[in-house]
């Protein structure tokens, strides 16, 4: 069993900066893929960020590329999402996922993730 908690959201400012963690415990954490996805009011939820094992791929949205980075601490078994220049646009209920595909690679397909954590919301005043 694998367990995710996210933390780091909050109430910020347009063109502020966020960073959300997502703390994993219950399975080696470095061979394998995760994301990171939102869901918006009103709308499906889509993949933002994610890696492959290695993160030596990644993939962002168009609506966050050169704006969010992915990337994880080994050592503190740790997955992060740093957002910078948040727009109103980028409110939602974040949530992290991790795919039990030893070695995987990436994907943005919600279908393809195993594990979800319980989400954090991040609210961006314009």
């Amino acid at each position: 069993q694998v367990q995710l908690v996210e933390s780091g959201g909050g109430l910020v400012q347009a063109g502020g900066s966020l960073r959300l963690s997502c703390a994993v415990s219950g399975r080696a954490f470095s061979i394998y893929p995760m994301g990171w996805f939102r869901r918006a009011p009103g709308k499906a939820r889509e993949c933002v960020a994610a890696y492959n094992w290695n993160l030596e791929n990644t993939y962002y949205s168009d609506s966050v590329k050169g704006r969010f980075t992915i990337s994880r601490d080994n050592a503190k078994n740790t997955m992060y999402l740093q957002m910078n220049s948040l727009k109103a646009e980028d409110t939602a209920d974040y949530y992290c996922a991790f795919r039990t595909r030893r070695y995987g690679g990436t994907t943005y397909l919600e279908d393809d993730y195993d594990y979800w954590g319980q989400g954090t919301q991040v609210l961006v005043s314009s």
